[in-house]
């Protein structure tokens, strides 16, 4: 059990989670007196090191005064109900559309945690213990109720000498990139978190507002180093998949996490077909939280660019009801299995460790007709990355599977901004002084990005380690 931290005599940040690598967002910030956590997310890799880190905390949950949340990818919002299990008692601020969408994202991973402890359970060997999920419903309803939702812009005291403002992220709907007005005895100083920065131009949702200055700047890099192909191009890219695995007879599966990337899948699947450049053919989204992920979408058109506005105006069959099967109920998800003639399902999760999405790619991985398309980042040790490494065979549930599918990735989809948009997202805001600290990325992929903003004028850029500590 973690011990009570003394407190610095400056303000402090501490990197405890997606340092030098992409998964478990959490970084703790010590500042007049107060212990404030940004992000408490879930840390996906291997089955045992994911086990230790989410489990156990690095400090006392009781200790923080308040969570900040920059959005409700699972990554980042996923351990907030193991915190509340743990002891803490503060509130939680975050958007309005983030605190909707967090309520869909933390009652759907209780649930998967339960369903998925129950499978292995039933396949564990006698003398082998028992697996218990994280959580349970009753912590993500505790959770819950200490959401405190402020708007964009709208500057808000979270604490003594502690201001919080919130800027749109463009990332996800409600994501927002973090501001942090700190009064210490030093002086003012400011902390900005940028959490994941989103892409100008993809569908839906608006592009993301100017980062706000801050002596400290703490920048997500999952595609630092990467240049995003045009989003006209990887639409086209998406058809081709389509009527390629369409032409064999077999079926395409994208793991697409439930909010976010399956509504952006969707509409370009709906807009294909309604261009005339993609044929009719049964499309399923087999997974209940993006069914209410989508309403969540729809109630919340406060977040959409002007196009996707228009567009709603003239046909309120945007998300693809009228085309798209959307499947709820456990018999329907196992019967797509057995469905004859190609189809596309896209179905949870999006690094493909977790969901109804495993179960899919264990029936369908060994079949040389179907493809399996990866839309976004697929982190180290997940089963996600093995098959964009081409391995196989790959362990899929307890057993081993031999990958014959056609495994393609398109991180053309992804809505993380790439290099180039990171750069002109932090352009004009290198100072003398101003630090710079990437997190949310890999070595090879935050490397080249720390050297892209020493030369753009950042005099101080660092990628810190897990546990590393930098004055705000």
């Amino acid at each position: 059990m973690a011990k009570k931290r003394k407190p610095p005599a400056v303000p402090t940040l501490t990197f405890f989670g997606a340092a030098r690598t992409v998964t478990g967002s959490m970084y703790l910030l010590e500042a007049c007196g107060q212990a404030i956590l940004l992000d408490c997310g879930i840390f996906q890799g291997s089955r045992a090191e994911s086990l230790l880190r989410n489990q156990t905390f690095p400090f006392r949950p009781r200790d923080l005064s308040a969570v900040v949340l920059s959005h409700a990818h699972i990554d980042h919002c996923g351990n907030l109900p193991n915190l509340i299990k743990q002891g803490f008692r503060g509130p939680i601020y975050c958007t309005p559309a983030t605190r909707a969408l967090t309520a869909v994202m933390l009652g759907d991973a209780a649930k998967i945690q339960q369903e998925d402890a129950a499978y292995l359970n039933r396949k564990r060997q006698p003398g082998e213990p028992a697996i218990e999920p994280l959580y349970l419903p009753g912590n993500v309803y505790q959770t819950l109720l200490r959401l405190r939702a402020i708007g964009y812009d709208t500057p808000t005291t979270i604490g003594p000498g502690i201001e919080l403002t919130f800027a749109d992220a463009g990332h996800l709907l409600g994501s927002a990139t973090v501001h942090l007005r700190l009064s210490a005895s030093t002086g003012e100083r400011r902390l900005t978190f940028t959490g994941d920065l989103g892409r100008p131009g993809l569908p839906i949702l608006r592009a993301p507002a100017p980062v706000p200055p801050a002596d400290l700047i703490v920048c997500e890099s999952t595609y630092g180093g990467h240049t995003h192909e045009p989003v006209e191009e990887t639409a086209e890219q998406l058809g081709q998949i389509v009527c390629r695995t369409a032409r064999r007879g077999g079926k395409l599966i994208i793991p697409a996490f439930s909010v976010g990337r399956t509504q952006t899948v969707v509409y370009f699947l709906h807009q294909l077909i309604s261009a005339g450049r993609l044929s009719e053919l049964p499309i399923f989204v087999d997974s209940p939280m993006a069914v209410r992920a989508t309403e969540v979408y729809r109630g919340h058109p406060e977040c959409f660019n002007e196009q996707t506005c228009e567009l709603l105006a003239r046909h309120a069959d945007l998300f693809g009801e009228q085309r798209i099967r959307y499947i709820d109920k456990v018999h329907e998800s196992i019967a797509l299995n057995h469905f004859s003639g190609p189809c596309v399902i896209i179905s949870a999760s999006g690094m493909c460790e977790a969901g109804r999405v495993v179960h899919h790619l264990k029936h369908h991985l060994d079949d040389p007709r179907s493809t399996v398309l990866l839309v976004g980042y697929q982190a180290m040790d997940t089963l996600g990355r093995r098959l964009v490494e081409g391995r196989s065979p790959v362990r899929v549930l307890g057993r081993e599977v031999p990958v014959r599918a056609e495994i393609v990735s398109l991180p053309g989809l992804s809505s993380h901004a790439d290099q180039p948009g990171i750069l002109r997202a932090l352009a004009g805001l290198a100072a003398p002084g101003r630090k710079v600290r990437l997190v949310h990325g890999e070595l090879p992929r935050a490397e080249p990005l720390a050297q892209a903003l020493r030369t753009a004028g950042f005099e101080d850029v660092c990628i810190p380690e897990p546990g590393d500590s930098v004055v705000v």
